[in-house]
């Protein structure tokens, strides 16, 4: 064969080859685009200068005031162009003609990478806390240009292209560079992409080709809609103040943001974020609550999840503004001095075709396994909890929300069903862990990491445990052993008040006991005692049709059952229409009934609200001791046949306050009751009084101590018991 024919040959397989890259491109599952497109080296002195750009009809390089022309390359979307090395500069510019407009553009495949291999490290190792900062679509710069990049773990994927409205969803456009060491897909875009909407085309490894939402995204579209938006992080928030503490007074107002109130001059939609800072804000302070905690806010597809079963983790939910409208509106709320909790759900993942699940084609982020990764309840997927990049996913996204935003606190959603691998499940339906047990290692020691690592950051902020069974140490430093959170919720309290509050008062004394278990467990964690929207919906009632008896003995049950919580030892935690009784169950679909505050008896359970959670931040004894068994004293737990419960409440340096519960609609006069120390007390609150809507039977505003022993104590008091009302007495 002659030389020439041999080169003749050579250039034949180069263009075969070259043809075959160019389809490939074109199909979107070139393995390795950056080995191809972009600058190359050829030898010494040549380079290689190749772009992939379909619909285009021109490309030239825009060097030193010149244009280079890049050669079409056969009937294909592929330019390339052989050039001296000192000819063209990296990053290169493109003047790119599609015969209607003409564009310049910087050669996606001219960047070098901008990982941080460090973090990429870490996140591996599952102890990246600040994942959100390197993974997503970012406005950073690159080598003197402003651009976006792009980044997403797919480790099993073949080829990821980034797409969206700059590229019209073309899959050929932006294939991304891959990373072996860390299994991370980035590119970066020589554009500010801001607000476009995006989402990544990847070819699994049997060659399917699917589109997932970034799950890193700051926002998305606004569902029926699920691609990713490109968004930048907030402005630096307000730092979080010292308000969470266990000694301080924490009452709660717990609201979905949907179903507050409704815009009813624009259809009945939702508020915006800006709309609710100005009307939910001065309400809940009017109310006397020092806490607002939002229902789960993450993006989610489905409003009838309430945000339960989330896909954008990372993304406020775009119903009612963006990611700034939401941290303007965190901003308002902490200005008004309020503290903020939300809702989180580290535990369970939808199966929308767009979010985690089968994420590269492969069980990403959830076990394989269906007994552990498949949550039968709600019909999700299971974190594996055992991967190091899962653990990096969901310990940033807690910390995102406290971080970006000066957020007080989380609240984690069903962590029960993270602790036991047999939550649910019946026999043969679940893995025991390496002991044998039925403890799920991986998720206690996530739930450990990331309650060590938030406090570990701010010390001020506070997380909440949704925890419904007896695992010990819920709220124990994790140094201890514990699991580490701040608080958890009392469900055992909320569980067994609600029954007994269910009964008709003729049989209450035959279930005395449900007001009083509590006590015998109430110091062992640090609790809010919650009355959640989970009592008011599918079938539960409301808190006032719970309350037996004619319409008067509902509302005063009610009264009476408040001033028993607010004195129980443990934060408050109230579900938004319970500050007025509304009659119907919770509709997620439709506002809150306000008018019923027009109504003479709901006004007068919204005065009680308030009147409790002023005296209650008024009145140290009622909540510096939470926490501690000093703090609580029984004066007659025991008065079954009665249905009277009294106690005393403790503080290290105020005067004591005493509680008197009467749950039966008969009025004891001349009621005795012993008391610890020879001094007055005032009357600071009547449930039964005229302004809430009660009887007004006349009580005393000041009881002389007599020299008398009762239940223990050398002097007594005697006074009035109105019927189904509650009192709290002040020493003075």
């Amino acid at each position: 064969m002659s030389v020439a024919n041999f080169a003749s040959l050579n250039e034949l397989n180069e263009a075969h080859n070259t043809l075959e890259k160019a389809h490939s491109l074109h199909r979107g599952d070139f393995i390795d685009a950056f080995s191809f497109l972009g600058k190359h080296t050829i030898n010494n002195e040549l380079a290689v200068v190749r772009c992939y750009i379909p619909g285009a009809k021109k490309v030239a390089i825009c060097s030193e005031n010149q244009q280079l022309a890049l050669e079409k390359f056969q009937d294909t979307a592929l330019f390339q162009l052989v050039v001296s090395h000192n000819k063209v500069a990296e990053p290169i510019k493109l003047d790119i003609d599609y015969g209607d407009c003409q564009v310049q553009r910087y050669h996606a495949y001219s960047f070098e990478s901008s990982l941080d291999n460090e973090a990429m490290y870490l996140f591996n190792q599952g102890t990246l806390a600040h994942a959100y900062r390197h993974f997503g679509a970012h406005l950073i710069t690159q080598q003197g240009v402003k651009g976006t990049r792009f980044s997403v773990w797919a480790p099993n994927a073949k080829a990821v292209s980034v797409i969206g409205d700059f590229n019209h969803w073309d899959a050929s456009c932006y294939p991304m560079r891959f990373h072996p060491a860390s299994g991370v897909w980035e590119i970066f875009i020589g554009e500010d992409l801001s607000d476009k909407n995006y989402k990544y085309s990847l070819l699994t490894e049997h060659n399917q080709r699917i589109e997932k939402a970034d799950p890193f995204a700051l926002q998305m579209q606004l569902p029926p809609h699920t691609a990713s938006r490109v968004a930048s992080l907030p402005k630096a928030p307000a730092p979080i103040s010292p308000i969470n503490k266990f000694n301080q007074a924490i009452s709660i107002y717990e609201v979905h943001l949907g179903s507050w109130r409704r815009n009813v001059e624009q259809g009945n939609g939702y508020l915006s974020y800006q709309q609710l800072a100005e009307q939910l804000i001065p309400y809940v302070l009017d109310l006397g609550f020092t806490h607002i905690q939002l229902m789960p806010i993450s993006e989610f597809p489905f409003d009838g999840s309430w945000g339960y079963q989330p896909v954008g983790l990372y993304a406020p939910t775009s119903r009612f503004g963006d990611i700034n409208e939401f941290a303007e509106f965190i901003r308002q709320v902490k200005a008004a001095g309020l503290g903020v909790l939300i809702d989180w759900v580290p535990g369970h993942f939808p199966n929308d075709p767009h979010g985690l699940a089968m994420f590269d084609g492969t069980h990403l982020y959830e076990h394989a396994d269906k007994r552990q990764g498949y949550h039968p309840d709600w019909n999700t997927h299971i974190y594996n909890y055992d991967r190091a990049e899962v653990r990096s996913f969901l310990l940033s996204n807690a910390t995102y929300w406290l971080t970006e935003f000066g957020i007080d606190g989380i609240r984690v959603d069903a962590v029960a069903s993270m602790l036991y691998l047999d939550y649910s499940r019946e026999e043969g339906q679940w893995v025991a862990n390496c002991y044998g047990g039925r403890e799920n290692l991986g998720a206690i020691s996530l739930l450990q990491q990331i309650n060590a690592s938030v406090y570990g950051e701010n010390p001020n902020i506070v997380t909440v445990a949704e925890e419904s069974t007896a695992w010990p140490g819920v709220t124990k430093p994790t140094d201890q052993s514990g699991l580490g959170f701040g608080f958890k919720w009392n469900m055992g309290w909320m569980n067994d008040s609600l029954e007994y509050m269910k009964k008709d008062p003729i049989y209450r004394r035959h279930h005395h006991n449900e007001m009083t278990f509590s006590l015998v467990y109430a110091f062992s964690e640090n609790y809010i005692l919650p009355l959640s929207h989970d009592e008011v919906v599918h079938g539960k009632g409301s808190l006032i049709n719970k309350m037996p008896g004619d319409d008067w003995q509902k509302f005063a049950n009610l009264r009476a059952f408040y001033g028993f919580m607010w004195a129980h030892p443990g934060k408050k935690l109230l579900f938004m229409g319970g500050e007025f009784a509304q009659y119907d169950e919770w509709d997620h679909d439709k506002s809150l009934d306000w008018h019923l505050l027009n109504e003479a008896k709901h006004q007068g359970i919204s005065n009680l609200i308030k009147a409790l959670n002023t005296t209650y931040k008024a009145t140290p004894s009622l909540y510096e001791k939470d926490n501690n068994g000093e703090g609580f004293r029984w004066i007659d737990g025991g008065n079954a046949d009665q249905s009277v419960f009294s106690f005393i409440r403790k503080s290290s340096s105020k005067p004591n306050v005493i509680a008197i519960c009467n749950f039966t609609p008969e009025v004891h006069e001349n009621f005795k009751l012993g008391v610890p120390k020879a001094k007055r007390y005032q009357l600071v609150l009547n449930t039964d009084d005229t302004q809430f809507g009660g009887s007004g039977v006349l009580v005393e505003n000041e009881l002389p101590v007599i020299k008398e022993d009762n239940h223990g104590f050398e002097y007594s008091i005697s006074l009035t018991l109105a019927p189904l009302a509650t009192y709290y007495l002040v020493e003075k």
